[in-house]
């Protein structure tokens, strides 16, 4: 049996050794680094682990690591990183990320994007029951504009003209909050397209990319394509989630992927959601992530922001 409470500059762990016959503290082995956490005791003779993740909720102070033998149960302090994050549970899980999401994002909407329109609506479903925010599709908001569907919209009058009409409708999103937006996948949306970014800044973007890389060498020829299949625009996103296949079953564990790595961008910068919240109050005029001064016109020449550059 487990306790865990979070008691602000450290959390608490108490584990029950009822059911161990441990004599004394030199049976018990605790081992804390990082974000992983080892608890093994000795019983007659043979070693019982008690725990064993390298998933904890977030980075622990290590040297700084006590622990202690309290009548019958084991008790853990582990010293964090940050004192001001709230961790909801000991291990990052799809409910600890659930509910320790909530306290980063401050409301800041987010918006799925990538490779596949199916996925991102898959993946943009689970975000919002996690996260108890608004699920809004812009397919389905195209074809109850256009009435008809994406496809056919696509045959009639190119994708272009439906990337235009995907930015219109992100336009008019950008300033709602609390919101996971699925978007167009492939080449017919507008996040496919370097110039049409201005508004996707106003969230966080999530790149979900299929992939068949293996290692570093065939991802960099595998994001050479991208770029070569015009795929640009998605170098913009916030965070990149690589999936290696799909199965409409694993949109859970890559929803709980993409909280991770949202959480991580956060906490490398706590300041993020505070600057979407000041791009989207001075108009999302398309200058991410170096936001001008009011009154900065991107229509200027004068003024305007330099051509986007790929990452090295």
């Amino acid at each position: 049996m487990l306790q865990f409470s979070d008691g602000s500059s450290e959390v608490e762990l108490r584990l029950q050794l009822g059911g161990q016959d441990v004599l004394s503290a030199k049976d018990i082995f605790v081992d804390a680094d990082g974000t992983s956490l080892t608890v093994k005791v000795q019983q007659a003779g043979s070693i019982i682990t008690l725990i064993d993740t390298t998933s904890l909720f977030e980075k622990i102070k290590p040297a700084e690591t006590i622990w202690y033998i309290d009548d019958d149960q084991l008790v853990i302090s582990l010293k964090k990183q940050d004192p001001n994050l709230k961790w909801p549970d000991i291990m990052e899980s799809w409910e600890s990320l659930s509910a320790g999401s909530m306290q980063l994002l401050k409301g800041t909407s987010i918006y799925v994007v990538g490779d596949s329109t199916e996925i991102n609506q898959k993946v943009a479903r689970e975000l919002a029951v996690a996260l108890g925010y608004t699920p809004l599709v812009t397919k389905e908001l195209l074809e109850t504009f256009a009435k008809q569907t994406v496809d056919s919209w696509v045959v009639a009058e190119g994708s272009d003209s439906v990337a235009e009409a995907e930015s219109a409708i992100l336009e008019s999103l950008s300033s709602h909050v609390r919101a996971v937006v699925a978007t167009l996948g492939g080449s017919h949306g507008a996040a496919a397209r370097t110039d049409k970014w201005r508004h996707l800044y106003s969230g966080f973007s999530i790149w979900l990319s299929q992939t068949e890389a293996t290692d570093e060498d065939s991802a960099k020829e595998e994001a050479r394509r991208h770029i070569e299949d015009g795929n640009v625009g998605y170098t913009n996103a916030d965070v990149v989630v690589k999936l290696q296949g799909w199965d409409a079953d694993h949109a859970k564990s890559v929803a709980q992927a993409s909280l991770s790595a949202l959480k991580r961008l956060i906490l490398s910068d706590k300041k993020l959601p505070g600057k979407k919240s000041l791009y989207i109050r001075l108009g999302c005029r398309g200058d991410w992530p170096n936001i001008k001064p009011p009154g900065w016109d991107p229509s200027n020449a004068a003024d305007a922001a330099p051509p986007a550059t790929l990452p090295n």
